[in-house]
């Protein structure tokens, strides 16, 4: 059983979840602009709540290739306002904050987070760890080589799975040490990862059970499924939705998607094909 304490509510991973995007961004590489009001937002996080979202994370800096880290304060301007008002609308909704910088994951906790969602583990802000540490609340630990504006530049690696493996090694005893007790994985599909560097990870997931922790997996839309296929990311739902099942059956247990209703369905069909 993989409970996770998202401040006081617990949520059960034994089970695959789903993680709604909430793109507070203009540049986001599929829905940039569209959620950055506070009434947009409200109005798709209502719409992925009623689909069967069980957590939304709310993300101020797109982490698209060759995206720019922005200010602090910017960000800060761009999350917090639309965070306060989805506690406000939905109080029992579990708020993931998707960002790389300590001050705001400490603000946007305090405004109704309830998790952290960091791409760069820890990176680019060496007071990220101990704030998560001091919130107690879950992390998610993503390998990314690179930086969103470097990441994709030739990436190379001698075995992606190992050295992946070797990262989390390394981070989740960081982490322990540091007191943070709920840990969810992130192999960071598209971040500083080659096609074929994409699809070995997702063929070898299972692997990554050894750490006996729950497994986020996002390719919802991305170029591994878009830029293979030659075609462009708003047509790529009914491939996201096959490399969703291929992922549950690979051991994932949290989808962090785009398109909530298809990927409830792909969990419906996969826990029934489990239990016949």
């Amino acid at each position: 059983m993989k409970t996770i304490n998202c401040k006081g509510k617990l949520l059960d991973l034994s089970t695959p979840k789903i993680m709604g995007i909430l793109n507070v961004t203009p540049d986001s590489f599929f829905d940039g602009g569209r959620y950055n009001s506070v009434d947009n937002a409200l109005f798709q996080v209502e719409k992925m709540l009623g689909e069967g979202a069980d957590i939304i994370d709310v993300g101020g800096m797109s982490s698209r290739p060759g995206a720019e880290v922005i200010s602090t304060e910017e960000e800060l301007r761009r999350v917090i306002p639309i965070v306060k008002a989805i506690q406000m609308r939905f109080s029992d909704a579990i708020l993931s904050i998707d960002t790389v910088k300590a001050e705001v994951a400490k603000q946007a906790i305090e405004a109704g987070g309830r998790l952290v969602n960091d791409i760069s583990a820890g990176q680019f802000d060496a007071q990220l760890y101990e704030t998560v540490a001091r919130l107690n609340v879950p992390y998610f630990l993503m390998h990314m080589n690179g930086t969103p504006k470097t990441m994709q530049h030739n990436p190379e690696y001698d075995n992606v799975v190992t050295h992946v493996t070797d990262f989390f090694i390394r981070e989740i005893g960081i982490l322990r040490a540091l007191g943070v007790k709920d840990i969810i994985l992130d192999v960071g599909f598209g971040f500083g990862k080659t096609i074929e560097h994409n699809y070995q990870l997702l063929k070898k997931l299972q692997d990554f059970k050894i750490f006996d922790l729950p497994l986020l997996v996002g390719v919802s839309r991305k170029s591994m499924i878009y830029k293979f296929l030659d075609i462009e990311p708003e047509s790529a739902l009914n491939a996201t939705s096959a490399l969703h099942f291929l992922a549950l059956q690979n051991g994932g247990n949290l989808l962090r998607v785009h398109d909530v209703k298809e990927a409830k369905e792909v969990i419906q069909l996969w826990q029934k094909i489990n239990e016949v």
